[in-house]
């Protein structure tokens, strides 16, 4: 029997997005916890896997190197499975597109909102907090209305642009907007949950 696929992470939503790859794909895998919050990131082990010191990190046997970065292993698996990312264009673009909306956008831009609101004092650091605020406000709006008129973030069927998206998605509540007025951010959240 080949050695299981090995995912280096804990609960973000980056390490989430990729966890969401590998029950879609059905892949045999094994979850290894880095102890974040205790700095384990930054040991010299995990630093021979990732020199920039952030998880996740995939080790793949078929691949043969580590490879880091969310947006680098759901391209990765998605064209080993030849799954969840179309072969011809222009769908396969506009997932791509939405995938790099992901990462250059989404993911840090709720990333500092988590920091200074969910992570720091509320009210410490007023510019920064109001800043990352306005950009989470337009990056929800962007994903509802873009939801309003498709069932997926790409178009199309589900793929990773869906799977990059969602759990940055899922704090929507805690950052304090509106479920209600993102109706269509909602749906399309609960039929990703309800998948098998």
């Amino acid at each position: 029997m080949s050695a299981p696929i090995i995912l280096h992470g804990m609960g973000s939503p980056n390490v989430t997005k990729c966890v969401i790859m590998l029950e879609e794909c059905g892949l045999d895998y094994e979850l290894r916890h880095v102890a974040v919050f205790g700095q384990e990131q930054f040991s010299a082990d995990f630093l021979k896997l990732n020199p920039l010191g952030k998880v996740p990190v995939l080790e793949d046997p078929a691949l043969g190197i580590p490879l880091a970065e969310s947006g680098a292993i759901l391209h990765y698996l998605a064209e080993r499975e030849g799954k969840f990312l179309p072969a011809s264009q222009p769908q396969r673009a506009e997932v791509m597109q939405w995938l790099m909306v992901q990462m250059a956008n989404i993911g840090p831009m709720l990333g500092q909102v988590n920091h200074f609101r969910l992570v720091m004092k509320s009210g410490t650091h007023p510019y920064a907090e109001n800043r990352y605020a306005a950009a989470a406000e337009r990056l929800y709006r962007l994903l509802d209305d873009r939801l309003a008129t498709r069932q997926w973030i790409a178009g199309g069927d589900y793929s990773i642009a869906d799977m990059a998206c969602q759990p940055w998605a899922n704090y929507l509540e805690p950052h304090g907007f509106d479920s209600a007025a993102h109706p269509h951010l909602l749906r399309w959240r609960a039929e990703i949950a309800a998948r098998p």
